[in-house]
C-alpha cells in the first residue's frame, strides 16, 4: 500500500469495527527504509517526556493499518483508545 503522506494529514483513523479513533495529526518516518512507522492522533509534543507519553498513549504502529483509501482504518486494540 502506497500513498503520499501530505494526503493523510487530518484524516480519520477508524478501528475495523467501526469506532472512531482520532485524527492523524502527525508522523514517524523511519528515515533509513523511508517509511511510516508511527501515526500520532496528537501533534509531536517538543518535550523529551512528553514526546515518550504521546507515544505510548497517542500514536499507532503503522503495521496496524489495513487501508487508506477516504479514511485510515487500523485493526482494534492498535494502541490508542477510541474516542467517546
Amino acid at each position: 500500500m502506497s500513498t503520499k503522506l501530505s494526503r493523510m494529514y487530518n484524516m480519520d483513523i477508524f478501528t475495523d469495527s467501526g469506532k472512531f479513533i482520532g485524527n492523524a495529526q502527525d508522523f514517524i518516518v523511519d528515515v533509513e527504509s523511508g517509511e511510516v512507522a508511527r501515526i500520532l492522533v496528537e501533534a509531536l509534543p517538543p518535550s523529551k517526556e512528553d514526546a515518550k507519553k504521546a507515544l505510548r498513549e497517542k500514536s499507532i504502529l503503522y503495521k496496524n493499518v489495513k487501508s487508506v483509501e477516504d479514511v485510515i482504518v487500523v485493526t482494534r486494540g492498535a494502541g490508542v483508545a477510541p474516542q467517546e
